[in-house]
């Protein structure tokens, strides 16, 4: 989806597609770059990080470079249907935004470090939008897994706002939000490390230019 003049919306959950109870589709066992299974469980230790930063091709391909990320997989999350296919998340009728689960050792690289990547990879200031890409699916968005996770997220996004601001930059508009309730609904198989099948593949995130604070301080502080 490209520019218009129309701004996008939100559905309620009673303008929402009814979705489906089970999926229309399957998703590969593994991960054809780093060779790890998709889908859970997971190793013992390893932790879960979820990320709205527009089209999740580029997006997923951003986190799967980085030392200590196990598996990514896309999909879909923070709306209201049910197993949505990628054609109802693009219509707006989903309430989904595309999102990146990042199964990481946290032995290896921090919550806080992915944080520092995500702010870093996008545009957080541009609400429904990521450049040219233009709908609700293309929100930027945290979802989060324990207290932790909201706490340090929520302290990145304050920091990162501090110097964004002082870049001239406008307001952040993520939405940080738990993921409790908001499940993860992977997407279609072809989504799937597009960018690795598909080298030169579209990817339209980019960021800002602006470096995120790394070892983020209390929004209070």
């Amino acid at each position: 989806m490209f520019l218009s003049s129309r701004t996008p919306v939100l559905p309620t959950p009673e303008q929402a597609l009814k979705g489906r109870a089970e999926p229309t589709f399957g998703v590969p066992e593994r991960h054809t770059v780093l060779g790890n299974p998709l889908l859970g469980p997971y190793p013992e230790g390893l932790e879960t990080a979820d990320f709205g930063l527009g089209c999740f091709w580029g997006a997923e391909r951003t986190f799967w470079r980085l030392p200590g990320v196990w598996t990514t997989l896309v999909g879909y999350q923070g709306g209201t249907t049910p197993n949505p296919t990628y054609e109802e998340a693009c219509s707006g009728l989903t309430g989904h935004t595309e999102a990146v689960r990042v199964v990481y050792d946290p032995s290896v690289i921090t919550y806080e470090q992915l944080l520092k990547v995500f702010w870093e990879a996008h545009n957080p200031t541009q609400g429904f939008r990521q450049g040219n890409d233009v709908g609700t699916q293309y929100r930027s968005a945290v979802y989060t897994h324990s207290p932790e996770q909201a706490a340090t997220a929520e302290a990145s996004r304050a920091a990162y706002q501090r110097v964004l601001t002082g870049s001239g930059h406008g307001t952040i508009t993520t939405e940080i939000l738990p993921a409790e309730g908001r499940p993860f609904f992977p997407a279609e198989a072809y989504h799937q490390q597009y960018l690795d099948k598909n080298p030169g593949g579209y990817c339209g995130i980019g960021g800002t230019g602006v470096s995120c604070p790394i070892g983020v301080a209390p929004a209070d502080s």
